[in-house]
């Protein structure tokens, strides 16, 4: 951890291509498929059952190479698409959510402001992957993320979650604060 005064530590990643298979630890690489065909294994399967959807677009500014903080949500699953169709990224790790039978036999355990209780992510777990081209993310319920980083000013990203999240539903670990390290990457 850094000392007060002290700069964190970088700590430099290689983005990753989101594939299906390279991002199938985190949720789903969702392209685009024919009109007509029926739901399947490559559409993204969702988890909306705790509250109402949201289905918006987002705009977001001044979104560099580099983060501190990464956010999971508990209760839902979300959805992460670039508007536009152009190359953007997301900071990623995996879900850590401890189910309520699991915590005394976890000592690693941390009860989050939002009631649940999970393991905090640790910094040789974090990833970033490379999201190019038409198509979107789905993330599994609990998922790490910080993002969507971008090079542009500004960027618009279709965003599914629930109507509530981001108010009761988001549990955020500061890298800074608990393990004095950022995160920064080069396209």
């Amino acid at each position: 951890m850094a000392l007060s005064g002290e700069s964190p530590a970088e700590v430099n990643l290689i983005p990753i291509e989101a594939t299906p298979e390279s991002f199938h630890d985190y949720g789903q690489v969702i392209e685009a498929s024919s009109d007509g065909d029926e739901f399947g294994p490559t559409d993204a399967q969702l988890d909306l059952s705790r509250g109402t959807p949201r289905f918006y677009i987002m705009h977001l500014k001044d979104r560099p190479f580099r983060f501190s903080k990464i956010t999971h949500h508990a209760s839902v699953t979300q959805c992460l698409g670039s508007a536009g169709g152009h190359a953007w990224y997301l900071g990623i790790s995996k879900p850590s959510i401890v189910e309520d039978d699991q915590t005394g036999t976890n000592p690693d355990a941390v009860r989050s402001p939002c009631g649940h209780f999970y393991v905090p992510p640790a910094v040789e777990d974090v990833r970033v992957f490379r999201v190019s081209g038409q198509k979107f993310l789905k993330l599994n319920r609990g998922t790490w993320h910080a993002g969507p980083l971008f090079k542009d000013d500004s960027m618009a990203f279709y965003n599914l979650e629930l109507t509530n999240t981001n108010v009761v539903d988001h549990t955020t670990h500061d890298f800074v604060k608990n393990n004095g390290v950022i995160f920064r990457f080069d396209d």
